[in-house]
């Protein structure tokens, strides 16, 4: 009972961290972003890893999900941290984009309700035919967007962290009791180590 509500949590979890990292996913390639977009990737393939575990009653890639969320956890506080410039980081910065474009992000560009300033692309940095946004207005700061959406995947990486223990641990316990009980040996345990001969006695000595 323990192992079926455990492992339908963490599908479930996983399911809906699936949805929103490619909804972040989806953002950041539209924003140029590729820093989050290779770790989105490798944070993509992990959680459908974790699903096939989950599914298939595989500890060891349940280990590795849940080993992931840690770091994943790591990431989306450096990013909350770059976004609000905290220790002295700067969002202005080509930190996330490799050098290769000069755009923040795309809620910085294409938030509603903000008042642009548009310039047209020059150069190398962005690419051919974009517009780049020198000011803007906005009620609610596209950074305290950025910031709300790595603090979702925190609490749902954190969720996960917890259900993959629980599972990894469920896991763990009906291995140890299925060798215990022999798992699918056809012959009992304390056979194994008698020697032939022994054996053909105890045989001889059956009645007919």
């Amino acid at each position: 009972m323990g192992s079926c509500s455990g492992r339908c949590a963490l599908i479930v979890l996983c399911t809906f961290q699936l949805v929103t990292a490619l909804e972040r996913q989806v953002f950041d390639f539209l924003g140029y972003q590729w820093v989050p977009i290779l770790a989105n990737f490798a944070h993509i393939v992990v959680i459908i890893l974790g699903l096939f575990g989950t599914i298939q009653y595989r500890p060891r890639y349940v280990v590795v999900y849940t080993v992931w969320t840690a770091i994943w956890v790591t990431w989306n506080i450096f990013i909350i941290c770059f976004y609000l410039e905290v220790g002295g980081l700067s969002q202005d910065s080509e930190l996330l984009t490799f050098s290769l474009s000069q755009h923040r992000s795309w809620w910085h560009e294409h938030w509603p309700g903000c008042l642009h300033e548009e310039v047209p692309a020059a150069g190398l940095g962005a690419p051919h035919g974009q517009a780049l946004v020198s000011g803007a207005i906005c009620a609610l700061e596209p950074s305290s967007v950025e910031a709300l959406h790595s603090g979702l995947q925190i609490l749902i990486a954190l969720l996960g962290f917890v259900c993959g223990c629980y599972v990894v641990s469920v896991f763990t316990e009906e291995e140890d009791s299925f060798d215990f009980i022999g798992g699918f040996d056809p012959f009992p345990l304390y056979h194994v180590n008698e020697k032939p001969s022994s054996l053909l006695s105890k045989q001889a000595y059956l009645p007919a």
